[in-house]
């Protein structure tokens, strides 16, 4: 141990540890990892010597020869919990810290001069953010209101525009919003809080050795930390055609507009994809006045959050409501001479349209972070903390993967904001755990919503209730006396108290005759991005 002055830094909640898990904190500028085994705690550095990576804190926690030790998840080294000794190489000792409880809280005893004993105080640090969306500026939300000194920002958005809200997109196509009404961070907010925004600048490099980006526009900016946000892209279909003028996705304001001048100038629209965004572009395009072909390759809308009776409720509300549907149908081209005249399906079924939305899906925009040699899958990989495989990286959004799952829902998204600024902040261990899927329609007129598992297992009861006449439906699936899954339309009223039930896992054997008729009213539900 040093004999430099000594304090103790508060780092989480004790609760915040699972019993034989770790979590990683920050301590004078270090990553420290924290273990909880029964009653005690052990703090060690989370750098593995034998890779260089700062791992260790996602090890996995045993006994060896009767000493508590943690196994590195890279190499499979054992050390010491208490001594930080290596098991297998006991030349190689990792540095321990004190570390305690005081009133729930977990504690580590810093080496570090307190900052009121301290000769100068240094200049803060410079946080990059690549991307301008949602997930991207809640987090820095959530750093200016529990940091509000600590870095120097500069973000970078490849829209040529401050921040707006993506899930009030199918509003603003339908007429029943604005761009007032969904325009969340003007450009003088940025000012306001002493923020560079490279708005329309794409950041095409990453140089993780120098801890730089490098945009578009040639702007090299260094940073300290590093926050991805870069969204995902919508899917795209490999068919001939592909290239036709009148082709669109559903994403951003650029393509909304792009829906608004093609309802003003013509008048057949056909969306490829029933999924939740395609129902919303095809409703909004029909408010529009554009008679709107759904074509979707499943057998019932929406089918990864809606059963069969729930789809076709909502099909038979949407076709009332002037919508066509080509459901079971794949397309295999389009037809056009500069610009799309048709939907050509398999089987030769041909649909006139002089526009074309398709979504079909998105998927997580990873390329810049794999090009610098970031982990990534299917998204970039995170921790709890949601903190890359370098340490001075983070990520958020639509564009990570955390324990095996994709996000885009707000609801995830703004967990992960504030998980992400409170580690930036270096303000303890909390994390995030994942989240529920939850799904709600946005289309005025339609109550419908969906969580949890929608298909039932081998010990799965479910419980229906039905109301044709009225255009009720509700499914509950059940196991082990626990919520598992439920599929309203018709009456949402419940919906929150459904989800919580879920969520918490409650044992609901004391509700199982009153479940069909719901709970308390609660609180407004959080929708898709």
């Amino acid at each position: 141990m040093s004999d430099a002055p000594q304090h103790r830094e508060f780092v989480c909640e004790l609760d915040d540890i699972l019993d034989g898990a770790g979590v990683c904190a920050l301590v004078d500028d270090e990553q420290i990892a924290i273990f909880r085994v029964g009653e005690s705690l052990f703090a060690l550095e989370n750098l593995d010597p034998f890779s260089g990576a700062n791992v260790l804190a996602r090890g996995i926690v045993g006994d060896v020869k009767g000493e508590a030790v943690v196994a590195s998840p890279v190499y499979k080294q054992h050390f010491n919990l208490a001594s930080g000794r290596c098991v297998e190489d006991e030349a190689v000792v990792l540095r321990t810290w004190n570390c305690g409880v005081l009133d729930g809280r977990v504690w580590v005893e810093s080496r570090r001069v307190p900052s009121r004993l301290a000769a100068a105080t240094p200049g803060r640090r410079r946080l990059v953010v690549v991307g301008n969306g949602m997930a991207a500026m809640r987090t820095v939300e959530e750093l200016l209101a529990i940091a509000p000194d600590m870095y120097e920002i500069t973000v970078f958005g490849a829209e040529p525009r401050g921040n707006y809200n993506r899930i009030l997109l199918s509003p603003l196509l339908s007429g029943e919003k604005a761009w007032s009404d969904i325009e969340t961070h003007p450009p003088q907010w940025y000012e306001a809080n002493g923020i560079t925004l490279h708005a329309g600048d794409s950041v095409l490099q990453i140089d993780r050795r120098q801890r730089r980006v490098i945009s578009a526009n040639g702007v090299v900016v260094p940073y300290d930390r590093l926050l991805l946000a870069t969204g995902s892209d919508p899917l795209a279909l490999s068919v001939p055609g592909g290239e036709l003028e009148g082709i669109t996705s559903f994403r951003s304001l650029d393509d909304v507009d792009e829906m608004l001048s093609a309802a003003r100038a013509s008048t057949r629209a056909v969306v490829i994809g029933g999924g939740l965004l395609g129902l919303e572009a095809a409703n909004g395009l029909r408010m529009q006045g554009m008679a709107v072909t759904v074509v979707h390759l499943q057998d019932r809308l929406m089918e990864r959050q809606l059963d069969a009776p729930a789809a076709k409720l909502l099909q038979a509300t949407l076709e009332q409501r002037g919508l066509s549907f080509c459901l079971d149908a794949c397309t295999t081209a389009f037809e056009g001479t500069t610009h799309v005249e048709a939907v050509v399906l398999a089987g030769g079924r041909r649909i006139a349209a002089d526009l074309v939305v398709i979504a079909a899906g998105i998927r997580p925009r990873i390329a810049l972070a794999r090009d610098c040699g970031l982990r990534c899958d299917r998204g970039i990989l995170v921790d709890d903390t949601l903190q890359t495989y370098d340490p001075a990286i983070y990520a958020v959004g639509e564009c990570v993967q955390h324990r095996g799952s994709t996000y885009g829902l707000v609801a995830p998204l703004w967990e992960q904001a504030r998980v992400c600024a409170a580690h930036l902040a270096e303000h303890g261990g909390t994390r995030f755990r994942g989240s529920m899927p939850a799904t709600q329609l946005k289309v005025t007129g339609v109550e419908l919503f969906s969580a949890g598992a929608i298909d039932a297992g081998p010990a799965t009861e479910s419980l229906r209730y039905a109301d044709p006449a009225r255009g009720i439906y509700k499914r509950l699936l059940v196991e082990g006396n626990r919520l598992r899954g439920v599929v309203l339309y018709g009456d949402t009223r419940h919906a929150a108290w459904y989800a919580e039930l879920i969520d918490s896992r409650r044992d609901i054997s004391d509700l199982r005759q009153r479940m069909l008729l719901g709970g308390p009213a609660p609180a407004p539900l959080q929708r898709q991005a």
